[in-house]
């Protein structure tokens, strides 16, 4: 009868997959920069420790079925601030990939912010009426 023994894995096969493992964990997209998040509410500006500019809060008002302003120019690091007063509801909803994180719940009335960590043009709608556009440029 013939016998059967188990085989170990060798040391040198652990050893592989630790390294294996180690350099999937490494790749990744040659984009470094950080999605946008969100905020419930406006954050006040704040000093960076390195003496960099401080964050600005901008506000949008939704009233009378359009954005105003329309257009926003912000910095990296500062807040939009979208502030719903019409009789209708709306909401904010970023257009194209790159504004994919733009997504508020449906307001009647109240704020919703978003802060924004990346240059670039962010187009955004109403999802409710899409006739309802704007545009945040982050400098």
């Amino acid at each position: 009868m013939p016998m059967v023994s188990r085989v170990k894995p060798a040391p040198f096969v652990t050893a592989f997959a630790v390294a294996a493992t180690l350099l999937l964990v490494g790749c990744g997209s040659d984009d470094s920069a950080t999605a946008p998040t969100t905020t419930g509410r406006a954050t006040s500006a704040t000093a960076t420790p390195t003496g960099e500019r401080k964050a600005a809060a901008v506000t949008v008002d939704v009233d009378d079925m359009k954005f105003s302003p329309e257009n926003v120019t912000v910095g990296v690091g500062d807040t939009v601030t979208w502030k719903f007063s019409d009789k209708a509801p709306h909401s904010v909803q970023g257009i194209g990939d790159k504004a994919m994180g733009i997504n508020s719940p449906i307001f009647d009335k109240g704020e919703w912010s978003y802060t924004f960590t990346q240059a670039g043009t962010y187009r955004y709608l109403c999802s409710l009426h899409p006739e309802m556009r704007g545009t945040v440029t982050v400098q």
